[in-house]
């Protein structure tokens, strides 16, 4: 759930929805999820001095019920 929230929110961002991919996965400090973009969305998804990353991660954390959860952004190598 919190992986479809997240990649539905980034898909409105960026300029290539279609390359936009979240991966979750269980750690030891709890759930990771990864997102990974387009090269040239990179910049939006982190934004202006990390604002964007840090809104994203504030929306899943207010959405995850169990505890924390990370936000890594990644970028990927389409061409």
């Amino acid at each position: 759930m919190l992986a479809d929230a997240l990649e539905h929110l980034v898909r409105g961002i960026v300029d290539s929805p279609d390359d936009v991919e979240v991966r979750s996965r269980s750690t030891r400090r709890g759930q990771l999820l990864e997102v990974r973009v387009n090269p040239e969305d990179l910049g939006r998804v982190i934004g202006r001095n990390g604002r964007t990353a840090k809104a994203l991660r504030t929306v899943i954390g207010a959405l995850s019920s169990k505890g924390s959860v990370r936000v890594d952004v990644i970028e990927t190598d389409h061409r």
